[in-house]
């Protein structure tokens, strides 16, 4: 027997029914109510549409009782010919309508689909660089996915089955009570015998359906570990491909057995409405035929008593858990409401200005004054059910700057030394406005960062990074991402500048050539040039450099380093140093330790002061070197090796290099 208008309520049960004792915060229906002011007129005659649809069908059992009392009982041929005419025109009405349904929730749902991800995208996109260094890139995925489309169904297939099984449940029973009412009640005492089943296997049902999504989850995290190509690399290298397909094996054999489970237990739940629609059919016909024997009912009314069954226990039953429905709706939206109320702490001012005037009136210097800086807590940034262990306490204890204050003027080269946690990258990451300083001013051209706009930040500030990152994608995509309007003569520049063109050109696609997940297919040094190409391309008035040669050979390493006098020449620098080979000819240095500036000056300004630059110099050379020797040696004469500042003090007598042991 069809049941329709919601049919065996299957998709309800996959719902959790835990949201039943979940506490909407204040304010979050008229925030949902929000999202549906664009569509209120489709709204209307969506509500319309199934309004006509439920009475079509409510109507139908009506014109059978006509044809056959009226019609076939007294020989009106034309009575029944008009009404089978009637019962097709109802039919097809209905299929009319029902496409007209689809079409306008199809319309609705895929906007408010596109409008929830597209504000969400974009507000996740301002969020501080800590925001995304805690949350579990997968959750954040799932809000714009899974409950992005849950929030969606509150306006399309909850509001349509609700308002539809309720329309229908009203038509129905109105229509059997006048009928006859005995019958109507007879057939309303087995809707318990109906409807606690149902209740009963849905919550296994969805017991196990939620825990075959954990299981699916899991499996799919580890095809994404192993199938990207970091960890397909660490597999080859230290994995046994053996040992993972069994333990892939496991998991997806775990997958399979609950998944038997859910078809045993959705098989006995189909059967289980299935015979009690039976049972219940049988009674109608076996008391409404007494009936009508008797000459209490005609044959008409119990035909269209047992037609109106099917019409009526499957909308009861789905009427029966809207309110996990409905709840599992909102809680969705208010899980996407979450992610949008976490206010981004680094914000643009309404009125904020143009850096780029400020550039060009006064060059592109840097000025940190009196800066201090702590790195945000969990709550400031982000929500504990984006994080992995969010239960966990791992907020920052200390400040990472205390009192910074120095200046990189205009067309200069400064170079920032230090061992590790000295605040280097802070510094860079404040210079960029990854964030805003906790104490202090940071200003590019005299200007507060804090009031300046991030587009005019973005367009006059370039950073190249110790990793560089890149899109899979095409080359020519890659760069054109700091520039979208480049020509290829300007990426051919770029590229030239950058000493990578003679490699792109031997490449069979050129700078077509998709370069795989993070570049992996170009080796490091490579990558690095391009990332140089890159802000070449965007020719940015002040560059922070972040070590770019730290993790090269030294083949790479010069091919770089040439690209990155093109990239530095004329242009204001701050660079973050690790070897002291790539700062000698620097303007100034500025040597940090424990978020202090310990010493500014010049390398041998520095040398000659005797302080920690000189301690790190005097661990390269030895014990017996000292600064005044040191400074007595030109860049052109000193016998220098590599040293990482980062890495103090110490030397590994195997490598010759220095090993650091300062945190």
């Amino acid at each position: 027997m069809a049941m329709q208008h919601g049919g065996p309520p299957l998709a309800t049960f996959r719902q959790d029914a835990s949201v039943k004792g979940h506490h909407l915060r204040t304010g979050t229906v008229r925030r949902v109510l929000r999202f549906a002011t664009p569509y209120r007129a489709a709204l209307a005659g969506f509500l319309v549409l199934i309004a006509l649809d439920a009475a079509a069908g409510a109507a139908t059992p009506l014109l059978v009782r006509r044809l056959i009392d009226d019609g076939i009982t007294n020989g009106d041929r034309t009575l029944v010919i008009g009404m089978a005419f009637g019962i097709a025109g109802l039919a097809l009405a209905s299929a009319v309508l029902s496409v007209g349904e689809r079409w306008v929730s199809a319309h609705v749902g895929e906007g408010l689909i596109a409008d929830l991800r597209t504000e969400v995208f974009d507000h996740v996109q301002r969020m501080p660089l800590a925001f995304f260094s805690r949350a579990r890139t997968g959750a954040l995925v799932q809000r714009l996915n899974g409950d992005v489309l849950g929030a969606q169904q509150a306006f399309t297939s909850v509001l349509q089955n609700t308002v539809s099984n309720g329309l229908t449940i009203v038509f129905v029973l109105a229509a059997m009570l006048s009928m006859s009412w005995q019958l109507t009640l007879v057939s309303l005492v087995l809707v318990p015998v109906f409807v606690l089943p149902a209740r009963w296997f849905g919550r296994r049902i969805a017991a196990i359906t939620r825990e075959s999504y954990a299981l699916n989850a899991d499996a799919s995290q580890t095809m994404q570990e192993r199938f990207n190509v970091a960890g397909a690399h660490l597999v080859k290298i230290f994995g046994d491909p053996t040992r993972e397909s069994a333990a892939y094996a496991e998991q997806v054999g775990r997958v399979r057995d609950i998944g038997v489970r859910r078809a045993v237990y959705s098989t006995w739940f189909r059967v289980g409405l299935t015979t009690v629609a039976a049972v219940a059919t049988a009674i109608v016909y076996g008391v409404g035929g007494v009936l009508a024997i008797e000459g209490q009912l005609t044959v008409g009314v119990v035909v269209a008593l047992t037609a109106y069954l099917a019409r009526l226990y499957g909308p009861l039953t789905a009427m029966s858990n809207v309110q996990v429905d409905v709840m599992t709706a909102l809680v969705s939206f208010e899980r996407v409401l979450e992610v949008l109320d976490l206010e981004p702490m680094v914000a643009e001012k309404p009125d904020a200005t143009d850096l780029r005037t400020d550039v060009a009136e006064r060059g592109a210097s840097v000025e940190l004054d009196h800066v201090g800086f702590r790195y945000p807590s969990s709550d400031e940034v982000s929500l504990a059910s984006l994080e992995a262990a969010a239960a966990l306490p791992n907020d920052p204890v200390a400040d990472t700057l205390l009192d910074v204050s120095f200046t990189v003027p205009a067309g200069h080269l400064v170079a920032l030394v230090g061992p590790s946690g000295a605040g280097k990258t802070t510094i860079s990451q404040l210079v960029t406005r990854m964030y805003d300083p906790t104490r202090g001013t940071v200003r590019v051209a005299g200007t507060d960062l804090r009031d300046v706009t991030h587009e005019s930040l973005r367009a006059t500030v370039g950073v190249v990074s110790q990793e560089a990152h890149l899109f899979h994608d095409t080359i020519a995509a890659n760069l054109r991402y700091a520039r979208p309007e480049a020509t290829d003569a300007e990426l051919e520049q770029a590229l030239r500048q950058a000493h990578v063109w003679d490699l792109v050109a031997s490449l069979p696609d050129g700078t077509q050539t998709v370069v795989g997940d993070r570049g992996y297919r170009l080796s490091g040094g490579e990558r690095q040039r391009l990332a140089i190409a890159r802000l070449l391309l965007k020719a940015p008035d002040l560059v922070v450099l972040d070590e770019a040669t730290a993790h090269l050979d030294s083949e790479s390493e010069a091919a770089v380093q040439a690209a990155l006098d093109q990239a530095l020449a004329g242009r204001t620098s701050l660079v973050i140093a690790h070897r002291l080979s790539t700062i000698r000819a620097a303007d100034s240095i500025v040597v940090l330790d424990g978020g202090r500036v310990a010493e500014q000056g010049t390398h041998t300004e520095l040398l000659a002061r005797g302080g920690l630059y000189a301690d790190l110099y005097r661990t390269q050379f030895g014990a017996t070197a000292s600064p005044t020797d040191a400074a007595g040696a030109t860049d052109d004469t000193a016998e220098e090796p590599d040293v990482d500042l980062d890495e103090a003090p110490g030397i590994d007598p195997a490598t010759d290099t220095l090993v650091g042991t300062t945190p």
